[in-house]
This record gives structure tokens, sequence and C-alpha cells, in this order.
């Protein structure tokens, strides 16, 4: 399998924890490279990323790629559990992308806009909109080690990239205990600190400056 990712790039740090969790063996098209970023345009004319080549077979979208990997290459942490509790963790994989990250960009990518362009009330929105699913995922994390339960799952997956790069644009207020000591035991997951680690040299890429912690 080959994984067109950039490592700091949050959607591509969530297939990669996946993939680390399970080392399942893959080769790294790190879109650093020219090469593979001339690769990737051929596969996929919108240049998003990650994307999965798995025996001539293209897989788009970091959830997508998960359910993947867990159909085809299974390890012993199965990310998303049969039943119910499959629903829960797609339904908490679909809330961290849309009322996490996706807010998230909209505050971190607003800089990079022509000055004419930017906008204010969008990014007040999105801050508004964070301190929301904030509160509810403390109150929602209260009683849980990980994000669906006491089982790692892809909503945990998702949830490490989105909270790491949330709080750096929109502090996790200290009262948040729950939320913040979640975000904590994320880091501390070796798959998670793994694609960490690998995008600390990318850090000067973050528009508001990263902060000097995590």
């Amino acid at each position: 399998m080959q994984l067109y990712a950039h490592p700091f790039s949050s959607y591509c740090q969530k297939a990669l924890i996946a993939l680390y969790e399970n080392a399942t063996p893959f080769e790294y098209r790190n879109l650093e490279d020219a090469a593979a970023s001339a690769e990737l345009a051929s596969l996929w004319p919108l240049k998003r990323f990650p994307v999965l080549v798995d025996r001539g077979r293209t897989i788009l979208e970091a959830t997508t790629i998960i359910e993947h990997l867990q159909r085809h290459h299974p390890g012993p942490v199965r990310l998303v559990p049969d039943g119910d509790g499959g629903v829960e963790v797609r339904m908490l994989d679909r809330v961290f992308d849309n009322y996490v990250m996706t807010p998230m960009q909209k505050i971190v990518l607003d800089p990079l806009r022509p000055e004419p362009a930017r906008d204010a009330h969008g990014v007040a929105e999105a801050r508004g909109l964070l301190d929301r699913i904030y509160a509810w995922l403390d109150e929602r994390l209260a009683a849980r080690t990980w994000a669906a339960g006491e089982g790692f799952t892809m909503a945990d997956c998702a949830a490490a990239p989105a909270l790491f790069f949330a709080d750096w644009a929109h502090a996790i207020p200290t009262a948040r205990a729950n939320l913040r000591a979640y975000r904590a035991r994320l880091l501390a997951r070796p798959s998670v600190a793994r694609a960490v680690d690998e995008a600390r040299p990318y850090r000067r890429y973050f528009p508001l400056g990263a902060p000097d912690r995590d």
C-alpha cells in the first residue's frame, strides 16, 4: 500500500494514526517530495489528501481509508466495532471532523486569505461553535477513557488531530477538565505521539504561529 500524505495535515494524521495503531505496513509517499506530489495529481485531480492506493485501488478521504483498512487489512485494534458500537463511532467521527476540525480550519486558514477577503464574522462563528462543542464533549467524556467508551476507535483517530490543532487555534478552557484530560491521553497514545513527532519539523506551516508546547 502507498499513502500519499503530509505529516502536518490533520486529516493525514487521522489516517496515519489508524495505520500505526495496527502496525500496518505501507509506503509513506510524503507530499513534501515533488515526485510524490506529482503522483498524487495523477491519482486525484483535486490533490486533496490523504489518498491510499491499495492493489491498484485508489481510496479517498481519511474516514474511508480507515474503513478500508479494517475491512482489508484488519489488525488487533478494531477501530470500527460492529453493531450499535459502530454507529456511535461513525457518529463521533463525523462530530470531530465537522464540528471540531472544520471550525478550527476556518480560524487557522483565514489569515492566509487576502486581507480584504478575510472573514472576521465567520471566524467569530467558528470560535463560538468550538466553545459549544467543547462543552458537549466535556460532558460526554466524563465517564469515558476514549471517545466511544473504553476502546480506542476511529473516533479517536479523528479526535486526536482535531483537538490537537483546535486547542492551538482556540484554547480548550481550563474548566473543561474532562476534555483537556482526554486530549492529554490522546497525545500520550503511541500511535498519536508518533504522528505528532513526525510533524514537528513542519510546525512553521501553522499560520497562527505554533505554540511552544505539545
